[in-house]
């Protein structure tokens, strides 16, 4: 059974601003034929979504169109849906609970970008790490989470497209191997970079999706080897898996 609106005029508004956004300026005989309106009740239409802000007339040919408010409305969704401006709180609040760095990264094609960083200060070995610095998908904790998430074509894509290095002696350059390693993030919930990327430092990292349902984005938690034993790995797994559910649910709010 279809369903139908149980408010008939909204649909006739939303109608006319999805043919004025389509078409651009229209006169009103050319909206009252593509909405199946007669004049006066496309007219009515028009001149109500004029008093509400949402459409002008030309004084020059008297054809409509949509004004600025729509897009002062998307800007404001675009400016609630930031998505590094709602998780950095939580950001901080992990880097507070466990004492450590922690990193907000963005996917670049086969690379991942550092867009946010809280500094540790409780210890005296701080990260070199830079906001804007790049690291390659395929060898960093945050860049197995995004993959992870991605299907099996779209991981192949970004391996075949990498300049496949051995960073450090612990970096992963088997495919096979690689395939194996995000098949262990999908039954943990969170990825480790055991050295692979930079010798002496270990992350734990988790992906988050954007407000479309994308995995695009991904944070961690770095610390040097000597601070992170597996029994403290496990620790700050907990810590990471806890917070990324209430980073995704702000997202998702």
């Amino acid at each position: 059974m279809e369903e139908k609106n149980p408010i008939q005029v909204a649909d006739r508004l939303f109608g006319a601003l999805e043919l004025l956004a389509e078409h651009g300026a229209m006169g009103l005989m050319e909206i009252s034929e593509r909405l199946d309106l007669n004049k006066s009740t496309a007219r009515r239409i028009l001149t109500s979504l004029m008093y509400l802000g949402y459409v002008r007339q030309s004084s020059r040919n008297e054809k409509y169109e949509l004004s600025m408010k729509l897009v002062k409305l998307s800007s404001q969704l675009l400016e609630r849906r930031n998505l590094p401006r709602t998780v950095r709180p939580y950001l901080r609040r992990l880097m507070e609970l466990t004492g450590e760095t922690v990193h907000l990264v963005e996917r670049d094609g086969t690379e991942v970008v550092y867009i946010d960083k809280v500094e540790s200060y409780a210890n005296s070995i701080q990260m070199v790490s830079r906001i804007g610095s790049r690291l390659p998908v395929y060898c960093s904790g945050v860049g197995k989470a995004i993959a992870a998430e991605l299907p099996a074509r779209e991981v192949e894509e970004i391996w075949r497209g990498s300049s496949i290095e051995s960073r450090t002696e612990h970096t992963i350059t088997d495919y096979g191997i690689f395939l194996e390693n995000l098949e262990e993030v999908r039954r943990l919930g969170y990825a480790l970079d055991r050295e692979e990327n930079e010798t002496g430092v270990v992350c734990v990292a988790a992906s988050l999706k954007d407000y479309l349902g994308r995995t695009a984005y991904a944070f961690s938690i770095s610390a040097p080897v000597g601070r992170m034993p597996k029994e403290r790995i496990r620790e700050l797994a907990e810590y990471v898996l806890a917070l990324r559910k209430e980073m995704q649910e702000a997202i998702e709010n």
